[in-house]
């Protein structure tokens, strides 16, 4: 054991060490830290309309009395959702242009708009869609073809084409553009950053005030950088008749997500954040590159899937950001609150005791490290198995339940320091089955952490 423990300690932590102090990895993390208050304003606002029109129409029937009272707030719902979910790949554009840049010493803020422009430069500018005529049937089409409409037929209605530019759909400004905004930000982001450290700029004379001297200062790397990303997106249209977003979503972001989705992958992404954890670095930051940028996209499409189809039913990933932490970080990392409840219970040693008492109330909010760092966890030979096998467990079994049916994906943003069970329940937009699976896992956990905890005690009687 000590053996193995050195080999990591030489050849492992510092390589992961690197990974979580690569600065445009942290950037990329601290943006879609960023981000958080839209993406929770917009989640809250679907899970109250969840309980405000979802759940009673279910009960009671579509346009029921409640719902019909509760109209007035589920607009309003509407109004956030739409001001936030549907906006969150340029908010995400601006923040990560800004974390850069800020990174580099060099103006934030522009940094951030000139990202954001660069995004909105990849996306396409033109809409077509079939409209469909109100109060028209499908009888009244041959004289609408008479007149020089170029309408067509669908069923009873008749739909007219329209089309026309200066069109943002939300597939591109949503949670379907988050990885469109990570490239083309990051990259429109480092050529700025790579101008204004060359001084390739417009140099205004001292007595001007800062703010103009700054806003000058970033014209020139600004528009190369916006000009760069205009020349792409028309390349790609003349040569590859798509858009940029549109090729990243279906050659990076499709087959990514897809792989996230494996069950396996869940199970990995669980092991690396214990491992990394067991060796003293906060493994949910340094693998959050990778956790918020593919996972984070993939709740928020199950949530924006719900409030079109206002059903769980068919939603795109089974495995999103929120599940992790509903069903195999209850109590933080490693599911410690099962640990607490076995020290609690079993353990004789004083000490520890006092440790898990004080531990604990913090532990019912998720937050652990009293635990990892008290007890001691880490770097402990004794709690190595259950510390790294406990999540991935909770995980597979959070996972099969998921890829089912018998409990909905997660598709809502929860404050990660709702208690076990509450999670669940809120996260899924109100499912029982889902806050028994989170109950289920933490008797688990329980169940796995006690003979080591029972170990310990065996240990202490032989000192």
């Amino acid at each position: 054991m000590n053996g193995f423990l050195n080999w990591m300690e030489e050849h492992f932590m510092p390589v992961a060490a690197r990974i979580g102090n690569q600065k445009h990895l942290v950037a990329i993390r601290d943006a879609f830290i960023s981000i958080m208050p839209i993406t929770m304003v917009g989640s809250i606002a679907v899970l109250l309309n969840v309980f405000f029109r979802d759940l009673p129409n279910s009960w009671f029937g579509d346009g029921n009395s409640f719902v019909q009272a509760m109209t007035p707030l589920i607009n309003v719902n509407g109004n956030v959702y739409f001001g936030s979910i549907v906006i969150l790949s340029l908010a995400f554009s601006f923040a990560l242009g800004y974390q850069i840049a800020k990174t580099y010493n060099v103006n934030p803020i522009a940094g951030g708009v000139i990202d954001f422009s660069a995004v909105v430069t990849c996306m396409n500018q033109s809409a077509a869609f079939d409209f469909t005529l109100a109060n028209v049937s499908a009888s009244d089409l041959s004289a609408l073809q008479a007149l020089g409409v170029d309408a067509v037929a669908n069923g009873d209605a008749v739909n007219i084409a329209v089309s026309g530019w200066g069109y943002m759909g939300s597939a591109y400004t949503g949670a379907g553009g988050l990885f469109t905004a990570l490239i083309v930000g990051l990259l429109s982001s480092m050529i700025y950053v790579k101008l204004m450290l060359a001084n390739i700029t417009i140099k205004m004379p001292e007595n001007v005030p800062p703010a103009v001297g700054n806003a000058f200062a970033a014209i020139i790397p600004g528009c190369i950088a916006i000009d760069v990303f205009g020349i792409v997106t028309q390349c790609c249209v003349a040569f590859a008749g798509m858009y940029p977003n549109e090729l990243i979503q279906k050659f990076v972001q499709a087959p990514l997500m897809g792989l996230s989705q494996n069950m396996f992958s869940a199970i990995l992404v669980s092991f690396l954040v214990q491992l990394l954890w067991f060796f003293g670095l906060h493994g949910s930051n340094v693998m959050a590159p990778f956790i918020e940028g593919v996972y984070t996209p993939a709740l928020l499409e199950n949530l924006a899937y719900f409030e079109e189809h206002r059903t769980t039913g068919g939603m795109p990933y089974i495995w999103t950001r929120g599940s992790l932490d509903a069903y195999a970080q209850m109590g933080g990392s490693g599911v410690t609150l099962g640990l607490l409840i076995a020290i609690l219970i079993f353990l004789k040693r004083k000490d520890i005791r006092e440790v898990g008492k004080l531990a604990a109330p913090m532990g019912v909010f998720n937050i652990n490290e009293p635990i990892i760092f008290g007890l001691p966890i880490v770097l402990n030979p004794i709690y190595l198995i259950p510390w790294l096998i406990v999540p991935p467990v909770c995980t597979l079994v959070a996972y099969l339940f998921t890829a089912s049916g018998m409990i909905p994906p997660v598709y809502v943003q929860v404050p990660w320091v709702m208690p076990v069970g509450i999670y669940a329940f809120l996260a899924t937009g109100g499912s029982f089955m889902a806050a028994l699976v989170a109950l289920l896992n933490l008797a688990i956990s329980f169940g796995i952490w006690t003979p080591f905890v029972l170990l310990a005690n065996r240990m202490q009687e032989v000192e």
